[in-house]
């Protein structure tokens, strides 16, 4: 039977009433996270193209790992590690909400965000597509089409709150979006020059095919400010996305519920909410934005805080990835997200034309 799905409200309360021994047992893993975050910004501080979550979740992966580190990944830290991965990750969502002006989305005219918005679904479809087609376990082809489409790791997690996907479960996807995206930001650049694209226009392609925001920005700064500029609002318009996307996945989660309970309010199996309240609130923090009502100092303060608690929740899950593991069980998700990532890259290139 599955539980109600949590929320940054609710996470919150709950870390605060945890009995003193389990909150004892969290506090290792909490502090490598928080360790983790401090090398990773200082990573990204020495080597700016290096995008300062893609080398959260990198850390994350070395840790689990390296011999010695690895063991105390799966035994004394993994309980802060698993507290971090879930509840840090919905709370970075609703603070992304901030990033994002309906405005600033409407300035692009509804020619541009109708190409946008048909990339998406059509990148999301096709990799759903082909995850089931290779007969990908679980949730797996869900999540790679979630994270590929709209917003990488972030979209991943906030996709999972919605089908109550194991967090273990979502290291396979979000270690290879993370792979896909680290790998454009030397791929995408190479290839400016040989497909004709004008800075304007490859600041498009990059907003409209790279997955994280991070992974955006580092690879389409190498272009100039017009590229980025261009980049950023395609790419978050992308993110827009978000919301009617896993709220669309939960209308399904609840008919599936009731097909399998055969009326599950009347036998006491609690129905997955239409609307998460963490993507509520992630929806709530975009009007905010969008109606100005916040302050630039707030704005800044609360981007830096999402960066923070994305970046402790990606260590977390990167912490969960066992490389001879991956390489060894998940040939055929490799295989999918290399053809989803040809996939988006061929179709941005293409809506780029019109745009």
């Amino acid at each position: 039977m599955r539980q109600d799905v949590a929320t940054p409200e609710k996470d919150v309360r709950q870390i605060a009433l945890l009995p003193r021994s389990l909150r004892n047992k969290q506090l290792p893993g909490l502090a490598a996270a928080a360790a983790a975050v401090a090398v990773a910004w200082l990573i990204h501080t020495t080597v700016p193209v290096i995008p300062f979550l893609t080398a959260a979740v990198m850390l994350g992966i070395l840790s689990a790992n390296l011999p010695g580190i690895s063991t105390s990944v799966e035994g004394v830290l993994q309980p802060g590690l698993v507290l971090s991965a879930k509840r840090f990750m919905r709370l970075g969502i609703v603070l992304l909400g901030l990033k994002l002006s309906l405005i600033d989305v409407a300035a692009l005219g509804w020619k541009t965000l109708a190409i946008v918005v048909g990339i998406v679904l059509l990148t999301f479809m096709g990799t759903l597509v082909l995850g089931k087609a290779l007969k990908l376990p679980g949730d797996q082809p869900l999540l790679l089409a979630t994270g590929f489409s709209i917003c990488g790791a972030s979209a991943i997690g906030a996709m999972s709150g919605v089908t109550k996907t194991d967090h273990r479960d979502t290291v396979v996807p979000i270690a290879l979006v993370t792979l896909c995206g680290t790998l454009a930001i030397g791929a995408l650049p190479a290839l400016k020059g040989p497909l004709g694209l004008d800075s304007v226009q490859f600041g498009y392609w990059v907003g409209a095919s790279v997955h994280d925001v991070g992974q955006v920005v580092a690879t389409a700064q190498t272009a100039g400010a017009a590229a980025l500029a261009g980049a950023l609002i395609i790419k978050l318009t992308r993110v827009l996305m978000l919301a009617p996307m896993v709220t669309g996945a939960a209308l399904v989660e609840r008919c599936r519920h009731r097909r399998t309970a055969n009326g599950a309010e009347d036998t006491g199996i609690k129905l997955p909410p239409l609307i998460p309240l963490f993507v509520a609130g992630f929806m709530a923090m975009i009007v905010m934005r969008t109606l100005g009502i916040l302050p630039p100092v707030v704005l800044e303060v609360a981007g830096t805080v999402q960066d923070l608690l994305l970046a402790a929740a990606l260590y977390g899950l990167g912490a969960s990835v066992q490389v001879r593991s991956l390489l060894q069980t998940s040939g055929r998700a490799i295989i999918a997200a290399m053809l989803s990532w040809g996939l988006i890259a061929a179709l941005a290139f293409v809506g780029v034309q019109f745009i």
